[in-house]
């Protein structure tokens, strides 16, 4: 069977197409080799079942390899100590026999006391490891299933106890990997039902995870060559990785969507002289960002139902905002946690260009709404030749918020002018074109955005009025950008909120300056 791009359940090599990640599965082993105990917590679809799969697979021949899932432990299995042993035990010898080993499991795991508890289960896990011919290792995947549950708290607590007791020659695990979205590292247990307010944590033996599970360059370059060797065809897949790189900003499940559009699905609704370019990844992404998944159902969730974390995000992407990356704030976390933010020079960011432009979408699709005139039809801005008229359209926005937006505050003008323009832009390029605004030009000043129609790109920079010095200053921060993108055309809109900005509109709209030979178009709002 032809190998093919995976973004469903478990990547597996003999099927799939595979990054290498051989330098972070060489990291883990060595903290298994340091008999360490920790969590793989990282946000949904990042790979974590993979990893524990290409690790059983590494070790499995070296030690003796529980891997087993909490997926499907459904609420029952709590109910009492006894049913959770019978269940736990019935996971561990399934994930011997997918280990291959026989001797000694059946009478451990399958024959059970009339009454089970932790204890028997703390006694079956030294009697195996003690009687065992190799070290055991413990993986168990979707642990934060059953985080909210006090039994699953006290089975942490078991492990924790064996752990300490080694130091007294206990024989248990090796190691042990928990895996899950949650840090559970931080968990609080109830020792005795009178203990309202004594708590301690049952995994506070866990050392950190420090591997990083984001997807680099060099990583997603190795799978564009398998993918190029199989196919026999010909992909510059240094560059093609950079660009996948550049949207996804690593993320494993949308490195292999983007992957995925390319080889399958735009030759089936798009035609292209090639896929495997640039354009095409800004086609896969178009399309991609015109659906949804579980992964983009994840970000508007947390973003809908936390009015802290919105105004977070809404900080970061509208108001270019620098806010520090404390992991201590409970909005950071939410955000790290499900993959949504990340960490720049110490800075919060959003993690990818594809969450932005879809946070983007959600709310410019609540603005529309909220809007009294429908929009402007898209064939007033749109050339016959198929191009986008970005004078007509600067134009147009000015017009729209003299009609619409002239009495607001100049705060709600200042906080939302940027989302207005997109939410007026979105529209006219929907179906056709996107937008992608350069992270490293965002903050309190100034905005770029690429907007990418057919086969051009327009580069255009929103910005705030002060005064003509900073005006000039605008000019050459624009025109530097055009010249790394090779743009010889640029747009520049300010939003004034000073005393006499319908004169100072006057002498700036509609202006054409030219910097270092490229021409720019000014407009003031």
């Amino acid at each position: 069977m032809d190998r093919r791009f995976n973004v469903a359940g478990t990547c597996i090599p003999e099927k799939h197409f595979m990054a290498d990640t051989s330098d972070k599965i060489d990291r883990i082993v060595r903290l298994i080799e340091q008999d360490s105990y920790f969590v793989m917590n990282r946000a949904r679809q990042y790979g974590k079942t993979t990893t524990l799969m290409l690790l059983w697979r590494r070790l499995k021949e070296r030690y003796i390899v529980i891997n087993t899932s909490f997926e499907g432990m459904g609420s029952e299995a709590f109910g009492t100590e006894d049913t959770f042993v019978r269940r736990i035990c019935s996971r561990f010898a399934r994930g011997l026999r997918m280990s291959g080993y026989h001797e000694a499991q059946g009478k451990l795991w399958d024959t059970f006391a009339p009454e089970e508890n932790l204890d028997t289960l703390k006694e079956r896990i030294t009697a195996f490891c003690a009687q065992a011919d190799r070290e055991v290792l413990l993986f168990i995947d979707e642990v934060d299933k059953s985080t909210d549950n006090q039994m699953f708290l006290n089975f942490l607590g078991l492990l924790r106890e064996l752990y300490l007791e080694r130091a007294f020659g206990t024989v248990t695990f090796k190691s042990v990997i928990l895996a899950g979205v949650y840090d559970i590292k931080n968990l609080k247990i109830k020792y005795r039902p009178d203990e309202e307010r004594k708590y301690n944590s049952p995994w506070n033996v866990a050392v950190d995870f420090p591997v990083d599970m984001r997807l680099s360059v060099p990583e997603i370059c190795s799978m564009l060559r398998e993918y190029r060797a199989e196919k026999g065809i010909s992909l510059e897949a240094e560059g093609m990785a950079e660009e996948i790189y550049r949207y996804t900003g690593g993320y494993p499940f949308l490195v292999s969507l983007i992957c995925l559009w390319l080889d399958e699905r735009l030759p089936e609704i798009v035609e292209l002289p090639e896929y495997w370019t640039k354009e095409g990844i800004r086609t896969a992404v178009r399309e991609i960002l015109k659906g949804t998944n579980t992964l983009f159902d994840d970000v508007v969730k947390n973003i809908e139902n936390n009015d802290r974390f919105r105004r977070l995000v809404e900080g970061i992407l509208l108001e270019g905002r620098q806010i520090p990356y404390k992991l201590s704030n409970p909005e950071i976390d939410l955000g790290v946690t499900f993959g949504i933010l990340a960490e720049e020079d110490g800075i919060c960011k959003i993690s990818n260009i594809i969450f932005e432009i879809y946070i983007y979408d959600h709310l410019i699709a609540g603005m529309l709404m909220e809007q009294r005139r429908l929009p402007i039809p898209r064939s007033r801005f749109v050339t016959e030749e198929g191009s986008l008229d970005m004078e007509g359209i600067l134009l147009g926005f000015r017009d729209f918020m003299d009609a619409e937006y002239r009495k607001r505050d100049d705060a709600f003008l200042e906080r939302q002018g940027r989302l207005l323009f997109l939410a007026f832009l979105k529209p006219i390029i929907n179906g056709t074109g996107h937008y992608v605004v350069e992270p490293e030009t965002r903050d309190s000043a100034r905005m770029d955005i690429v907007v990418f129609y057919g086969k051009r790109e327009y580069i255009l920079e929103l910005k705030v009025w002060h005064g003509p010095k900073r005006f000039s200053e605008g000019l050459a921060q624009l025109s530097a950008y055009m010249e790394g993108r090779g743009q010889e055309q640029g747009w520049l809109l300010m939003f004034c909120f000073n005393d006499g900005r319908e004169r100072i509109g006057e002498e700036y709209t509609g202006k054409r300056s030219v910097a270092e030979g490229r021409t720019i178009y000014s407009i003031i709002v």
